[in-house]
């Protein structure tokens, strides 16, 4: 087990090989032999809905970029005592138990760091954005 985050596309292409075997060549999927193996009554519209934006190819590079990042658990003392601004919150102490994380940082990477362990299995997921913290540009 290496120290990245999954590679979920490539996770994705390795299943769809082992469910159509026949339509992989020289290590690639070739996509008409997948069409023609799911059936005649699916259609492929070449019209359809798309959101687009500038930089969005950016976006999805920077989506599919691995990550060596980590998360380290901070353990308090008990009721408001936070490594967050102004100490606010209620913060786990050692030996409590709980089915829920509070994760601060990056989004992305946080999610990143996340998909390894947890892929498949989260249920929800609230990201909460910083408002009005001046830093916003």
């Amino acid at each position: 087990m290496n120290g990245e985050s999954l590679h979920i596309i490539q996770d994705q292409l390795e299943k769809l090989k082992l469910l159509f075997p026949e339509v992989v060549t020289e290590g690639n999927i070739d996509w008409e032999k997948l069409k023609a193996s799911l059936g005649e009554n699916i259609e492929f519209a070449n019209e359809r809905y798309v959101l687009n934006w500038a930089g969005k190819s950016d976006a999805f590079r920077v989506l599919q970029t691995p990550t060596t990042a980590t998360l380290k658990p901070y353990v308090g003392e008990g009721i408001n005592d936070s490594p967050f601004e102004g100490g606010q919150g209620d913060v786990i102490s050692e030996g409590d138990v709980t089915q829920n994380v509070f994760i601060e940082g990056e989004n992305l990477e946080a999610l990143k760091v996340l998909q390894k362990a947890y892929y498949g299995k989260i249920k929800c997921i609230i990201i909460d954005p910083p408002y009005n913290t001046g830093s916003d540009s």
